[in-house]
């Protein structure tokens, strides 16, 4: 890789810690809030340390005539969230005393909306350290993917084409320039976490609750400031949070669309309506057999498991009850159901709901090209025809994504996890879900029993599945670092 380009990807990491330092404050004035002033200087110290990388790496200047090919964004890409991962997990460590895989596994899990925790004794933490790891969620949701949309054309750099590798969106762009764009995803994204603040407070959270639920709602994260998760709260703050999972599941592009003007946006896209669907028609016949099956009220019955389903599919990863002790048939639906993730071009993880649309439309195809051998079928989507790009992205995607979870799970057998842990741990990792199931890692469990080397494992699963893999496994081939 020339210098040049190095040099232009320094600068860009530059900004990227340097935004990361100055976040660091916001933590620093809720201890001060608090009066915790005993773990301000963990954050005064992983910020001056994240802002000194930062401004060495940007003081060299950006080369005057660099230009980032396609190649290179994905190096950026994946370089951009280890760097960021490995500076914001310095607080962690200062404050908790923890091992550095125990912080970057922290750190990753909060900075890709995963959700899983090392940490127990949350109701008692410090506040600061639990507003940096709902903030990293928040920032992992889309903040950094708008920042890095609106700032990279200034630097002549594609920001839509970084947007597009960090995530599955193969829509058209919905404003004419991408900085534009940023500020519509970054308004809409900032509206929806103010919005569900209100909601939280008025539904019983105190302020400091409210507001970190609400990013990690938004987010679709998981992270909670209680170990008993929303369990701890109030009925009405489980409906609110199925609300803003919802909504942060659904394309930002189509918010944006429905802002300028096209206001059946939502309405009449194809994946929209399977998703809602899903959740629908899942969470009716699920509450049937839950309310058959237990003595609870039927809308209890109802709140419990929609709020289950909505956090399983949306990958967020919050829990009210523990579902384990529902029975080996809700077990092997919540296994199917993490799977499944939001749309594409949301903060959510998994496949998406729009790879099982595009499966089902060629398999119907095929079904009809077998009936009618000699009949032109076209295959079609949202009410454009499936290329052959989009199906060849498609199949790669799917077959690595399935591949990445069976080989992550046999590393994790082979450290000595059993069966379920080993299985759900990296289906729940790289589909950014959060808690697994059984004892261990299930909604009532975490991570911090399980060996350093699974940490770091595990951390990896959720590089890859935030990233959708190819993204990852392209910058280390041979081929790709060939002049």
């Amino acid at each position: 890789m020339a210098l040049p380009t190095l040099r232009i990807i320094g600068f860009i990491l530059g900004i990227f810690l340097i935004t990361l330092a100055i976040s660091m404050v916001i933590p620093m004035l809720t201890l001060w809030s608090f009066e915790r002033n005993d773990d301000i200087q963990a954050f005064i110290w992983g910020s001056l340390i994240t802002m000194g990388c930062g401004i060495a790496l940007v003081a060299p200047g950006r080369p005057a005539n660099a230009q980032l090919r396609p190649r290179d964004m994905y190096f950026l890409t994946t370089l951009s969230w280890l760097t960021v991962c490995c500076f914001a997990a310095l607080p962690m460590m200062l404050i908790h005393h923890i091992s550095y895989a125990d912080a970057f596994f922290e750190t990753m899990s909060g900075i890709t909306t995963t959700g899983a925790t090392i940490l127990v004794g949350l109701d008692h933490a410090s506040p600061g350290l639990l507003m940096w790891r709902s903030l990293l969620h928040w920032l992992g949701g889309i903040g950094f993917i708008g920042m890095a949309v609106a700032i990279l054309p200034l630097l002549r750099v594609g920001g839509m084409r970084l947007f597009q590798t960090e995530s599955s969106d193969w829509s058209e762009k919905v404003m004419p320039r991408s900085h534009m764009a940023a500020k519509y995803f970054v308004a809409i994204y900032v509206f929806f976490t103010l919005l569900a603040t209100l909601a939280f407070w008025l539904a019983g959270m105190s302020p400091f609750d409210a507001i970190n639920h609400a990013m990690s709602s938004v987010a679709t994260g998981g992270f909670s400031t209680s170990d008993a998760s929303l369990g701890k709260f109030s009925p009405a703050s489980h409906w609110i949070a199925v609300i803003f999972m919802i909504l942060g599941s659904l394309p930002f592009a189509l918010y944006v669309a429905t802002l300028r003007g096209h206001t059946n946006a939502l309405v009449k896209d194809q994946q929209v309506r399977g998703f809602l669907r899903i959740l629908l028609l899942t969470s009716l016949l699920f509450t049937l057999w839950y309310w058959l099956k237990h003595d609870d009220d039927l809308l209890d019955s109802l709140r419990v498991v929609t709020f289950s389903v909505v956090s399983v599919v949306t990958t967020t990863g919050f829990a009210v009850v523990d579902y384990n002790q529902w029975g080996g048939f809700a077990v092997m639906i919540f296994f199917y159901l993490m799977f499944l993730g939001g749309c594409s071009g949301s903060t959510t993880g998994g496949l998406k709901i729009f790879r099982f649309q595009v499966a089902y439309a060629l398999l119907w195809a095929s079904l009809k090209q077998m009936v009618h051998p000699r009949a032109v079928i076209r295959q079609q989507y949202n009410g454009h025809n499936l290329d052959e790009e989009i199906v060849r992205s498609i199949l790669t995607f799917s077959f690595f994504f399935t591949t990445t979870i069976a080989l992550l799970a046999l590393c994790l057998a082979m450290l000595g996890l059993d069966f379920i842990t080993a299985l759900t741990a990296a289906a729940s990792a790289v589909c950014n879900l959060g808690p697994g199931l059984g004892p261990i890692i299930g909604p009532v469990g975490n991570y911090a029993s399980l060996p350093e080397t699974a940490k770091w494992l595990l951390s990896l699963g959720m590089l890859l599945g935030r990233l959708e893999i190819i993204t990852v496994l392209v910058v280390l081939t041979p081929a790709f670092w060939r002049h």
